[in-house]
């Protein structure tokens, strides 16, 4: 049997933006805890790291994405190679890499109420080669930093005769060293920030690509550059200094558009279709309300920024085109539309989405009882009735995900700090007996934000109360 490698005070699962953000945290405001992190790919980046398709980039921008901690000196919008980068000099600067473990596949975590800690149980590849060997860390605190969509594959729908194509059928999440598109008639299935990232970066390589979407999404365009930050770095203004007044001009403007989509839905709507219409030039008007006029009301979704306009320019300069229409069938050769079109195709890239994972789909038992993650309340959509000493992280939908990923390294800290100053051992979120005949809501209402992975995905979720 495994035995317990480490006896530590916090164990982190995951070294993405969230992970590597947490062990910041904790040794900025927790020094004496003793942590670890587990990760299961062989480095670190989450996000970054798993995605490898042509153009990958941020749909955030940087100077909310990246850490409040550590300045962002480039453009607002980032590569994955700029983020891995990013990422990389924050270890290096915080002496991270010690404390982080590759290539631990965490197989379950169980919470034991007699010794008051957490066994996580996972696999990794043996020291001499022979196999994968297991192991237990044993921690007094589970900090989930591990997403919320599974890397291992993404979601494709089971369209009909999808087995019968002849050609290539690829995932931008699973993308191959080997993916040449070079002469190739390419379908690209979605319509959201993946698609609207892949088909500029591959337009110039294909003979043709087209964007086929069931529905469409809105996007904002503009400079992939920052005008104030650019003015403070030319005033030589401290870089710290320079991030958190863009920081804060940035969640200034969100908020306030956030809060024109909800008051005048309409008003914005016909701005966003300006914007389209400006970078798709003269001729093409009738394209926009055909192909970028959505069904659903700004922010339902989220907005894809195209920087610099470049899906746009590919569609304007003919390499590539937009059809909005349903899938009837594959056929050995394309695709066969409702509408009685034919796609001829030689690739197709399946940009539809992801799968949601709930805790990263482990095995989670509460002294020896399994558990059912969706049958609990969330305390401000981070801790979980009835589960002890265990935060998850799960980042904003409407703004960039470090943001949430920051105020939840607060929070933990605090809590830690708390149970210290308190000689508590265990924490725990527990309804009120006035909260006994409370309304049970999802975890995201539908009129609040619709999103396909969303909606799949949502009885994997934990719920929320009608009331504060």
């Amino acid at each position: 049997m495994p035995t317990p490698e480490n006896d530590l005070d916090v164990l982190i699962i995951g070294a993405g933006i969230s992970g590597i953000g947490a062990a910041v945290h904790l040794q900025q405001q927790c020094p004496g805890k003793r942590w670890a992190i587990l990760e299961g790919q062989a480095g670190f980046g989450g996000t970054w790291r798993t995605h490898r398709y042509p153009g990958i980039r941020s749909d955030s921008d940087l100077f909310t994405f990246g850490y409040r901690f550590k300045p962002w000196m480039g453009k607002p919008i980032a590569t994955a190679a700029e983020i891995l980068a990013y990422l990389g000099e924050v270890i290096d600067e915080h002496g991270l890499a010690p404390g982080i473990h590759y290539n631990h596949g965490i197989r379950s975590a169980s919470w034991s109420s007699a010794t008051r800690r957490w066994t996580v149980t996972a696999t990794r590849p043996a020291a001499d080669g022979s196999g994968p060997e297991t192991v237990q860390h044993s921690a007094r605190f589970l900090w989930m930093c591990q997403g919320y969509y599974r890397h291992g594959q993404g979601y494709t729908p089971d369209w009909p005769g999808l087995g019968q194509f002849q050609g290539r059928l690829l995932h931008p999440q699973t993308w191959p060293d080997d993916a040449d598109l070079s002469g190739k008639r390419v379908v690209v299935i979605g319509s959201g920030a993946t698609a609207a990232t892949l088909i500029p970066a591959i337009a110039g390589q294909c003979a043709h690509v087209t964007m086929l979407q069931r529905s469409p999404t809105f996007f904002i365009t503009g400079r992939n550059a920052n005008e104030l930050a650019d003015t403070l770095r030319q005033l030589e203004i401290p870089d710290a200094w320079t991030h958190e007044i863009v920081r804060r001009k940035i969640l200034f403007d969100q908020a306030n558009f956030i809060r024109r989509c909800q008051a005048e839905p309409e008003v914005v709507r016909q701005e966003l279709l300006a914007g389209v219409r400006a970078a798709l030039g003269p001729g093409l008007e009738a394209e926009v309300d055909k192909h970028f006029n959505p069904r659903y009301r700004p922010w339902q979704q989220r907005i894809a920024f195209v920087p610099d306009a470049d899906l746009f320019k590919a569609v304007r300069s003919g390499q590539a085109s937009v059809v909005t229409d349903q899938i009837e069938c594959f056929t050995p050769h394309g695709i066969q539309l409702q509408s009685g079109a034919h796609l001829e195709a030689d690739v197709v890239i399946t940009a539809t989405g992801f799968d949601m994972s709930a805790l990263g789909d482990i095995a989670f038992r509460i002294d020896g009882a399994p558990l059912d993650l969706a049958q609990t309340v969330a305390w401000r959509g981070a801790m979980f009735t009835g589960v002890p000493n265990l935060a998850w992280v799960f980042g904003y939908l409407r703004a960039s995900w470090t943001l949430r990923a920051d105020m939840m390294g607060d929070l933990v800290c605090r809590l830690l700090q708390h149970m210290d100053a308190r000689g508590a051992s265990v924490v725990q979120p527990a309804l009120r007996p006035e909260d006994a005949d409370m309304q049970r809501l999802p975890w995201i209402t539908q009129d609040n934000f619709n999103s396909g992975y969303v909606q799949r995905g949502l009885h994997l979720l934990p719920q929320q109360g009608d009331r504060q």
